[in-house]
């Protein structure tokens, strides 16, 4: 199979070559899957994300395929939504130095609003702009809330004793979780003796015997750890004894009148509670079989039912009877509550009314209108007027009920005020609606009365843009689109013989441009030119200035000679309003920008073997030995004999150098046996150039009774030295070769004399 592969390829690199075509071959970009967690030891990747305040750090291993991306590529980690869609996707992490690594993890925190199963992972790269497959679905939860929940009738606090709650057959219960912020933020498990049921709100409705209790549901794997199963609450079925009200005389009541309610069962020491529209409107109490309806109180109306329990006695409650307002209609005032009579003006006022023959008596200021006994009144004075309507007809007769009252003002002039009529900020906004907002008729002592609704359409406008009339606006509002209409705006209202002036209102929009700057590089190099920044932005006769971190750099060039690092940006005026361009960090030249994939200086390698280099963080590399003979223009280079080499990485205008040695392995091992009589042969313990002639390496020398004897780093191979003695022939002594991780060798070295 891989051979029909290797010549399909070959042959379609053959068809490309001879038609003169280059082939493109695109990126391979994998699906990134979960990898352990390579702070922790003995760990596993993970199969579920169950994340909190205690622990919120993931990562997943990606890999792709040749050929490399651009060096400003950058590689995004996202996640779709809990049903595994990326219309929008959330952004994990991003790297912008893996553009050489082909194998490589991201590392991520869970948002704080994660909670599914359904979620996945993709990986974006910016250039090219290619995307990976979806990754398998994971449960993924932000375990916000993890302390166990407490659960009780309607959510009322009150956990009844043992847990227990006896409900007479055909009721219901409301269990409801009452200790948990935001509750109906959760979704949750419910289970009724241990059984998972079907509902995932804060509360479940109970009909059945059972042990219920509830959990918020973090998924299959996530809820177990977040430790929320609640309380238990017993359920058990008792038997009706039939509970009822029973018909009172009078179910709809006159205003005055009373009506006793009263239960059917009575005197067997049961506790009762009275409701109204399902609201508790008495305290549990014993043999409180008797509640009085009172229509003298407001909103007396509505639906009575009595709840019993008690020894013996399940918890019931009766059906409801409906207490309706005999007397009760309806009085709508039909004209606007503030109203401006003009000089020589009538207007009319009225009202409509649901009330069965109905009877009107008109009021000004409190006093009677005499003969004002009609659903309208015309009036031609200043006042505070009502209406009182009574019924004639109907089972309550003569019940008097009020109107709403209306001002009626005279004015001795207007007030008109004009504002921004959606939110505005000069300078940002690209347009705006200004608009009346308030009509005051102001009183001859000075008074104001809010007229708008009754006089907005009743003026002539007319509005001005600096003091001059801006022609063909003449209605209340006016809408600004463009920055060539920056000004002050004002308007004038004419009624009648009132003729008024606005406050004003100034308008700076925003010009729809955008100011773009860039730069020949981005990193300054130390003895070379100045960063150019330019525009491509006309700055003929405009006002503007350059800024390094926000403050104004002293320049009137229209482009910017940069010889500092900092963040630069450009801001033109126009219109009043000024614009900002794009930013451009100008950091300096960094060695660290570059990177090899080694950390050591000195490479020691075996005779015969070639050793392979790799650098990042350049845009070009070239590698040279000491005679300045060019070994590689690529990121890598394989080096085989002894010497010293060096790298030169261009970055942006720079260059950034890397120095290399490569050195021998010895063959030779750790000599146990030295001669130190003075012949010149194995006077000295003489080490490998593996640990000799290192100052990261520590050689410590113990006597025979394990005394420290001998402690250095950087060792010389000069030991023993020459004021060292010996007292007896063939002492032995041991040693042990370090690095600051481990030991290296040890063992032991016998001097014969």
């Amino acid at each position: 199979m891989k051979t029909k592969k290797l010549f399909k390829l070959t042959f379609l690199l053959i068809a490309f070559m001879l038609l003169g075509a280059t082939p493109t071959l695109a990126q391979t970009l994998n699906k990134p899957t979960p990898a352990d967690n390579p702070n922790f030891s003995g760990n596993s990747p993970w199969t579920a994300a169950c994340a909190s305040a205690t622990f919120n750090e993931y990562f997943v291993n990606f890999t792709w395929n040749t050929p490399l991306v651009d060096s400003s590529n950058e590689f995004i980690l996202e996640l779709s939504d809990a049903s595994g869609s990326f219309s929008n996707p959330v952004e994990l992490d991003r790297k912008n130095d893996k553009n050489t690594s082909f194998d490589f993890e991201f590392d991520f925190v869970l948002p704080t609003d994660i909670r599914g199963s359904g979620y996945k992972m993709r990986v974006r790269s910016t250039n090219p702009a290619l995307t990976s497959p979806e990754s398998d679905a994971f449960s993924m939860y932000y375990i916000d809330y993890d302390s166990p929940l407490l659960i009780s009738e309607n959510a009322s606090g009150t956990i009844p004793p043992g847990g227990n709650i006896e409900i007479c057959t055909g009721n219901t219960v409301t269990l409801a979780v009452h200790n948990v912020p935001n509750a109906n933020t959760y979704q949750y498990n419910w289970y009724k003796s241990s059984t998972l049921l079907a509902e995932k709100s804060s509360s479940i409705e109970i009909t059945q015997a059972g042990i219920y209790n509830v959990e918020i549901d973090y998924g299959s794997i996530c809820s177990g750890s977040a430790n929320t199963l609640s309380n238990d609450i017993n359920i058990s079925l008792g038997t009706n004894i039939g509970i009822a009200i029973n018909d009172p005389a009078k179910t709809a009541l006159c205003p005055g009148e009373n009506q006793d309610l009263e239960a059917n069962i009575s005197a067997q020491g049961l506790t009762y509670v009275w409701y109204k529209d399902n609201v508790a409107i008495t305290s549990p109490t014993i043999d409180d079989h008797i509640y009085t309806v009172d229509s003298s109180v407001s909103g007396f109306e509505g639906d009575y039912q009595v709840e019993i329990s008690g020894p013996g006695t399940c918890l019931e409650r009766s059906l409801a009877v409906t207490i309706t307002n005999s007397g009760n209609f309806t009085v709508t005032r039909d004209n606007v509550a503030d109203m401006v009579l003009l000089p020589s003006q009538t207007k009319t006022l009225s009202v409509t009314t649901t009330a069965i023959s109905p009877s009107y008596q008109w009021y000004k200021d409190n006093a009677i209108v005499t003969g004002a006994t009609n659903s309208s009144l015309d009036i031609t004075d200043a006042g505070v007027y009502y209406v009182t309507v009574s019924q004639s007809g109907g089972a309550c007769a003569a019940t008097p009920m009020n109107s709403e009252t209306t001002n009626v003002v005279s004015p001795a002039s207007f007030e008109l005020v004009v504002d921004y009529t959606t939110a505005y900020t000069a300078c940002e906004n690209t347009s705006i609606v200004l608009g009346v907002s308030t009509i005051n008729a102001i009183a001859a002592d000075d008074t104001k009365t809010d007229v708008t609704t009754d006089l907005i359409n009743s003026f002539t406008y007319q509005w001005n843009k600096g003091g001059i009339a801006v022609n063909g606006e003449t209605a209340s509002s006016i809408s600004l689109t463009s920055n060539t209409e920056n000004g002050d705006y004002s308007l004038n209202a004419v009624l009648n013989t009132y003729n008024e002036n606005s406050n004003t209102l100034p308008v700076q929009l925003l010009i729809n441009e955008t100011v773009t700057i860039s730069s020949n590089s981005n990193v300054l190099c130390n003895g070379t030119n100045a960063i150019i920044i330019n525009t491509t932005t006309d700055l003929t006769g405009a006002t503007f200035e350059w800024r390094k971190d926000n403050i104004a750099v002293n320049s009137n060039n229209t482009s910017l000679s940069v010889s500092e690092p900092g963040t630069y940006k450009l801001v033109v005026q126009k219109n009043g309003c000024p614009l900002m361009s794009n930013e451009i960090v100008i950091s300096p030249l960094n060695d660290n920008l570059v990177s090899l994939d080694t950390t050591e200086s000195t490479i020691v390698i075996p005779e015969g073997t070639t050793k392979t280099i790799t650098a990042t963080g350049g845009a070009t590399y070239q590698w040279f030995n000491v005679n300045n003979d060019l070994l590689s223009s690529t990121s890598s280079v394989d080096l085989t004999e002894e010497g010293d080499y060096i790298l030169i990485a261009n970055v942006g205008d720079c260059n950034v150098t890397k120095n290399i040695t490569i050195a021998y392995k010895d063959v030779f091992n750790v000599p146990n046996l030295i001669t130190p009589n003075g012949d010149g042969i194995n006077d000295l313990w003489a080490l490998p150039n593996t640990y000799s002639q290192d100052p990261n390496i520590n050689v410590i020398i113990y006597n025979s009774a394990g005394k420290e004897i001998y402690n250095v780093s950087d060792y010389q191979n000069n030991w023993p030295e020459a004021t060292t003695e010996f007292t007896r022939q063939n002492m032995v002594f041991y040693y042990k070769i370090k690095n600051t991780a481990e030991v290296l060798k040890q063992g032991t070295i016998t001097v014969i004399r």
